[in-house]
């Protein structure tokens, strides 16, 4: 049995002013309406929100708002990405006094991590927490992405380790799947479609993330409805990635704050420095040459 849900995950962008000053209200308005209209499984901190950017100061902040602003039905995840593993676990332990309970975390990027330095690792983190639950994401910027056997190791001592956030090949995500069965893997919507005829597997937002019905559909399509929908995502995706691309931006947020938008058209693309951000005038681009029908009248109406 999986120790976590199949469940559709949504991550929160950070909205910056001018000066990189968090617009509060636009944040709290963006927490509740994806909580909302997208799915209660909404998480802060990963990659694309930054989490890799901001002061202890901000992340103590951003988490109080966050919190404030989560409808009852919400279900929350914290990330946590330090290249220091004392911070990583000063916030979590800081993230756990305001009740929260479910965190992401990441290996620290300095160098790849031994077999027993990865064993630390989750010592210090599942294993110091064990009334949390914890979502491994497994990324090649950690430069340890681990494998089936790793997770088997990591499973077998710790019931708290829940699930895995990744990309990748298909056959390494049937590998992981196979090998620690327990944990529930959650892929974007190209792993995703890959695996979900096969196996059960969770849901991240991602192309997806500014169309909240399209991506419930997608997320309970199965079959011909799934590989139609895929070739729909691959299409506005390739048109997505040359305009991201033509900006010299690469960071995941650069990504998603473009997909946020369509949700939120007054949602701002700044990216804390010294990660480059994707000009208004390129997101009107990719309006104008995206895939007929990825984008709704009302999305279009709004801007």
């Amino acid at each position: 049995m999986k120790r976590y849900p199949p469940a559709l995950l949504a991550t929160v962008c950070l909205p910056w002013d001018e000066d990189f000053q968090l617009d509060a209200p636009l944040f709290q308005e963006a927490v509740t309406r994806i909580a909302t209209e997208l799915t209660p499984h909404v998480y802060l901190f990963g990659t694309a929100g930054e989490g890799y950017a901001v002061t202890d100061r901000q992340f103590e902040h951003i988490i109080r708002l966050f919190n404030e602003a989560l409808p009852p039905e919400a279900l929350p995840m914290i990330g946590v990405i330090s290249l220091s593993l004392g911070t990583i676990v000063e916030r979590i332990a800081h993230a756990r006094t305001l009740g929260f309970r479910e965190f992401q975390i990441s290996l620290p990027s300095w160098g790849p991590l031994t077999d027993a330095e990865v064993d630390r690792f989750f010592a210090a983190t599942c294993g110091a927490f064990p009334d949390c639950r914890f979502l491994h994401y497994n990324l090649p910027r950690a430069q340890r992405v681990l494998r089936g056997t790793d997770y088997a190791r990591l499973a077998s001592r710790w019931p708290n380790l829940v699930a895995i956030k990744m990309g990748g090949e298909p056959e390494l995500l049937r590998e992981i799947v196979t090998a620690a069965p327990a944990l529930q893997l959650f892929a974007v919507e190209f792993g995703y479609a890959a695996l979900r005829d096969e196996f059960e597997c969770g849901f991240i937002t991602a192309m997806t993330a500014g169309k909240p019905a399209y991506a419930r559909e997608f997320y309970a399509a199965r079959g011909e409805r799934l590989a139609e929908m895929l070739a729909e995502i691959k299409a506005a995706h390739q048109v997505l990635r040359a305009h991201v691309a033509s900006t010299g931006a690469h960071i995941d947020g650069a990504y998603d704050k473009m997909h946020l938008k369509m949700l939120m058209p007054e949602f701002p693309l700044r990216l804390l420095p010294p990660y480059s951000s994707v000009p208004d005038a390129v997101f009107d681009k990719f309006c104008a040459e995206a895939p007929a029908g990825w984008f709704t009248r009302k999305q279009t109406d709004d801007r």
